[in-house]
């Protein structure tokens, strides 16, 4: 069986830092969050896979190719423009003859695709679709069911008096190719707002799969910050091999880590500074004398300079912080050079505002 990933969405709830990363690229335990998704279809048995790519596409064709070095066969389907949900996934139809998964780009799960497919033949569904339960089911496409999973009704985004439900659209559909088919090509297309209420209005058969498998959107940087959490602390496993803090070389030994952290290739942990978990801190990057970095998620060849206080913000790639610099709760962009002292409590860090 094989996937389609929607990868081509802007990610604008995640900027600054995807101005120059695609969403599906930024480092989540300092690889790619992509890659983690690709391995663990790999690990349900899913080795075909195409992406449907629009936004700075070929950053992620430079990284992946053709997935060997996954044991996978990746193709590409480029969207000229953004085409939807249903019409991207219909652009990648020249790849698929069969049934497949498509998935959302921006979602991490150990959803069993495969078990989803046994539900969907038993079904003989036409597109079944993966439900999670959430406790704020405002804020998500709702699914109302029978009690033979087929789909009853969809509820978009409900103000909470209107609430029947707490399971929500988790993002991963097994569709059969007619369905995708009857798609108008070069159209945009959404298949939550579009093509499911039209089969729903024709009383195509549509089940839902509902488990209680981990589920993330990290659309969001708190999202984003929970996900590497969530892995530093193994409550959701990666299929990809880690090394962790213990006897990195660049750590000096008056140094603290403390809790869940992950230290990069090449980064340099100086005297007395502390790290405190969960932290991730991407390769190349270092952590002077007296520095503090609590709860955050540092990219690729960042300089955090000394005596600073970082706590539960991100720092994208190579950003310098001068000394005594105070952040927290902040998401900052790529390349930035912050001035020594420079101090700032949530929000964004935008190149050319700091």
């Amino acid at each position: 069986m094989k996937a389609v990933i929607l990868v081509g969405g802007l990610g604008t709830r995640l900027r600054p830092l995807t101005l120059h990363t695609p969403k599906s690229m930024v480092p989540v335990l300092n690889v790619p969050f992509l890659e983690h998704v690709l391995r663990r279809l790999s690990g349900c048995g899913v080795h075909e896979v195409v992406l449907a790519l629009s936004h700075l596409a070929p950053s992620v064709e430079s990284y992946l190719g053709n997935g060997q070095f996954l044991n996978m066969d990746i193709k590409y389907a480029l969207e000229p423009s953004p085409l939807g949900t249903a019409g991207a996934a219909r652009n990648a139809l020249g790849h698929i003859n069969d049934t497949c998964i498509i998935m959302n780009g921006d979602i991490f799960t150990d959803l069993d695709v495969l078990a989803m497919k046994k539900h969907h033949d038993l079904c003989r569904s036409k597109v079944t679709i993966a439900l999670t339960k959430v406790s704020n089911p405002c804020a998500y496409g709702l699914v109302e069911t029978e009690s033979s999973s087929r789909v009853r009704r969809f509820l978009e985004k409900p103000p909470p008096h209107e609430v029947t439900t707490d399971a929500i659209n988790a993002g991963t559909y097994i569709i059969e190719p007619e369905v995708l088919s009857a798609i108008p090509p070069d159209t945009v297309v959404s298949f939550e707002r579009d093509v499911f209420p039209s089969l729903l209005g024709r009383s195509e058969p549509m089940y839902a799969y509902l488990d209680n498998s981990y589920w993330i959107d990290i659309g969001t940087p708190s999202k984003y910050k929970q996900l590497n959490a969530d892995l530093l602390a193994s409550r959701i496993t990666s299929n990809h091999l880690l090394t962790t803090h213990k006897n990195h070389p660049g750590v000096h030994p008056t140094a603290k880590i403390d809790g869940h952290v992950l230290i990069g290739d090449g980064c340099t942990i100086g005297e007395n500074a502390v790290i405190m978990g969960p932290t991730v801190i991407g390769p190349h990057s270092r952590v002077e004398t007296g520095a503090v970095v609590s709860d955050s998620v540092i990219w690729h060849n960042v300089a955090i300079g000394a005596d600073c206080r970082i706590d539960g913000s991100v720092i994208g790639d190579s950003c310098t912080l001068s000394r005594r610099c105070l952040l927290s709760d902040c998401v900052v962009g790529a390349h930035i050079v912050l001035a020594e002292g420079y101090c700032q409590t949530g929000g964004q860090i935008w190149p050319g505002l700091a």
